[in-house]
């Protein structure tokens, strides 16, 4: 029996349910796709050696490459987070995922450095869209308190696709050339696309807050619960979108304490994002050029990624607790390691558990510390904190492979750069020491008289 029709808080509504088999399905869907992300983005580090040989590539190329890659995920953040929010999470993930499995697959057809060089930035745009988009799309269907650890869990399967990479490398490459892992990719990508099209929700969220489609919003709300009491003719709105005194500017970032906790914290952020990108794009193969096997040096790089991400939830949950000091700590010790590694100093027989373990901790603090310095900016502009801070990363990811690139190129024993990059996990120690010293300041008044402490 149809009753009076009424208006209804969505967010009071989905904010205080518990998670439905439908949450899990959405979870496993969002999963999936950042898993192909993770692989497809990360095939480049393992083939490379594959592909340097087929296709006369030298180490700057392949820098270069991944780079292009790196800087399409940028791009990619803006354009299709914007698209996201103009037409709706669904069509854009949908469109991305596809996009770049189809781009993964034609990748294997790539014949020189110009084509390869197009399709990994192109790949990149695809891949920069979904991944923020698949954690929109989460963060608006569960409650405030569940959200960190159902992206968290989103998060790893980027990792696990990443270290995925490596011994799919190794299991096609030997047989069917580079080119197969690319096509095996792209085509599973391609059935994860048609998967969550099948499957994929569109937010509730967002359609009220643009006041659209209710019949869509009944049926979605019926699948996440079919004992929800809503109707087609009720009024839905959203009760916790605060209203802004004004838009956010980034002058927003540089008030009060902020002024200097800002520049230290993007100092770091891109230091941190400039080591992990070299060892990204060149891992693999300086672990070669150390005479390691191929397939080694693959899972190497791969079970390294794969501890780095399980670390970095450990180190985030500890720095939680004991504050910032515990990932300082945990940043130090990649130093002596790497220069350990990179002067030849360890033992031919404790190599391999010594890269692992530098690997790991590279991986986890890169992680665990970025996601706790947004939480140093006050809640109203957090969220675009947290995207500056990223975009800022994503420079030194860019920047990582090529300098590599470059420093491989001008004759440097692969086994140096080890010793090198331990800069880059300095100057992040560095920047958490001054961090900490700021935070112990008297706080300043901030954006909305707020301050810049969380």
């Amino acid at each position: 029996m149809t009753r009076t029709a009424r208006t209804i808080d969505l967010a009071t509504l989905l904010d205080g349910r518990k998670l439905t088999p439908f949450n899990y399905m959405l979870i496993i869907l969002s999963w999936l796709v950042t898993l192909f992300d993770g692989l497809d983005m990360m095939m480049m580090a393992f083939t490379a050696p594959y592909m340097q040989e087929e296709l006369l590539l030298d180490d700057v190329h392949i820098g270069n490459a991944f780079s292009a890659g790196t800087l399409g995920m940028v791009v990619g953040g803006l354009i299709f987070t914007y698209v996201g929010d103009r037409i709706g999470r669904r069509p854009t993930i949908i469109f991305c995922t596809m996009a770049f499995g189809i781009l993964t697959f034609l990748t294997g057809f790539a014949t020189n450095y110009e084509a390869l060089l197009a399709l990994r930035f192109l790949d990149g745009l695809a891949i920069g869209g979904a991944l923020p988009l698949a954690w929109a799309l989460n963060v608006e269907f569960v409650p405030p308190k569940q959200r960190a650890t159902v992206i968290a869990f989103i998060m790893m399967g980027f990792s696990l696709g990443a270290a995925t990479a490596a011994p799919l490398t190794n299991w096609i490459a030997p047989t069917y050339g580079w080119e197969g892992v690319y096509f095996a990719g792209g085509i599973g990508s391609i059935l994860c696309a048609i998967a969550i099209a099948i499957f994929l929700p569109e937010s509730p969220r967002f359609l009220a807050s643009k006041g659209i489609k209710p019949k869509l919003i009944v049926s979605t709300l019926k699948r996440l619960d079919r004992n929800i009491d809503v109707q087609v003719d009720d009024r839905f709105i959203l009760g916790d979108e605060a209203k802004q005194e004004h838009a956010f500017r980034l002058s927003d970032l540089f008030v009060g304490n902020l002024k200097l906790l800002t520049p230290i914290i993007w100092i770091g952020y891109g230091a941190s994002a400039l080591g992990i990108f070299f060892k990204s794009a060149f891992g693999p193969l300086v672990l070669e050029r150390m005479d390691i096997t191929r397939e080694t040096a693959a899972n190497i790089s791969g079970i390294g990624g794969l501890l780095g991400a399980i670390a970095g939830v450990v180190i985030m949950r500890m720095s939680s607790r004991y504050g910032l000091k515990f990932a300082a700590i945990c940043t130090l010790m990649i130093v002596p390691l790497a220069v350990g590694i990179g002067m030849e100093w360890i033992p031919r027989w404790l190599l391999l558990p010594t890269v692992v373990v530098q690997s790991m901790l590279v991986g986890g603090c890169h992680a665990a510390i970025i996601s706790q310095l947004a939480l140093y900016y006050p809640s109203a502009i957090r969220a675009s904190a947290g995207g500056w801070a990223s975009a800022v990363g994503k420079i030194g990811g860019v920047v990582g492979p090529l300098i590599g690139g470059a420093i491989l190129a001008a004759g440097v024993p692969a086994v140096r750069t080890y010793a090198i990059a331990a800069i880059c996990p300095f100057i992040l120690f560095l920047s958490i020491i001054v961090i900490n010293i700021l935070l112990k300041r008297p706080e300043r008044p901030a954006t909305g008289g707020q301050t810049a402490s969380a």
